[in-house]
Formats: structure tokens, sequence, C-alpha cells
């Protein structure tokens, strides 16, 4: 494909764009803490949150599960690992464990990220493409700053992505049509 006829790009959002660890720790220590959890290492919280991400995509993915936004997933892998950090989700206070399965929605950019995204949307259309549902996306466009034209994710297709179908369900939606897209995901995972 040749660049001339690129009219849009979609991209990766979580460690692509956004700083999903860090951004997790940061509000993962603060609730630790509030809470007298046993260990209150945001870092290895936030791994511990973040390995359960593929294997609930997996059970979706694979048709043992219902499509369930994102949200909702992280929400159950959230009160699966609370346990290992000596805290349990019946003895905490609902709007505590809303407000930490929002982390996810308020991710800080990487430093060149939205004047890099500005950059190309002065010549192109730019959207998400990521397993994140639509409000999650949308919270943290409005948090980070991040110039979206459009929002596409696993929500509107029903699917996660990794398989080939939900990714050209996405593309469908845009007018230029698949061949004049492109999509950048990194090639290492953060």
């Amino acid at each position: 494909m040749q660049p001339s006829t690129i009219q849009a790009l979609v991209f990766d959002v979580f460690g692509t764009v956004v700083d999903w660890r860090s951004g997790v720790a940061r509000d993962a220590a603060a609730f630790l803490q509030r809470h007298g959890a046993k260990q209150t290492d945001g870092f290895a919280f936030a791994d511990a949150w973040r390995r359960r991400y593929s294997p609930a995509m997996e059970e979706v993915r694979s048709g043992r599960r219902p499509f369930t936004r994102l949200d909702q997933l992280h929400r159950e892998n959230l009160e699966a690992i609370l346990p290992d950090f000596g805290l349990a989700a019946t003895t905490l206070p609902e709007d505590e464990l809303k407000w930490l399965n929002r982390a996810w929605h308020r991710l800080e950019p990487w430093p060149d990220a939205v004047a890099g995204l500005t950059r190309l949307k002065a010549r192109y259309a730019i959207a998400t493409l990521s397993n994140g549902n639509t409000s999650l996306m949308l919270n943290l466009a409005r948090y980070a700053g991040l110039p979206w034209d459009a929002i596409l994710g696993a929500e509107a297709a029903q699917a996660y992505k990794r398989r080939r179908k939900p990714i050209c369900a996405r593309w469908s939606c845009w007018t230029c049509g698949r061949s004049k897209s492109a999509w950048w995901r990194p090639t290492t995972t953060i």
C-alpha cells in the first residue's frame, strides 16, 4: 500500500498510546493503602490484574462465553485478584471497587502520544482499534486529551482482537474502506 493512498490510521491503545501499567499501579497503590492490604505494591497489583486480561478475552474469543464488555471483564478480574493482596470484594465498599475498576479510564498518555496523534490527524482520520469498550475509550480520550476522530473497538464488533473477522468488521465502519486504512500496533508488549 502506498502512503499516499492511506486515508485513516487506527491504533492499538493500551501500552501503545497510553501507559496502562503506571496508571493502574498509581490507583491500585492508593486503594490498597486505604483498605489496609497486606501488600501495597501498585505495580505488582497492576501486573496481576493484567495477567488475567488475555485469558478473560479468550473465553469470549473461543465462544465459551458470550461477548462481555472489557469493563466487566476488568471488574471480574479485579475481584479475582483481591484475595492475593489480602482483600475480599465482599468486604469492600462498592463505590471503591467501581473507582478502582475505572483506573483503566484514567491512564496517562505516553509523553509524545498526544502531539504525535495531533500531527497525524492533520493528514489522516485517526481512530482507536482497541479491545476497550466505547465508554472506556471515550473516557480515556477525555482524560488523556487524545484527539480521536472515531472510537472503534471490540464492543461494536462484539469480538476481541486477534481474530481477523472483528478487525475487518471494525474497518468496514469507515467510508474509506479497509484498503485505505493502516493499523499500527507495537511488535512487543509493554
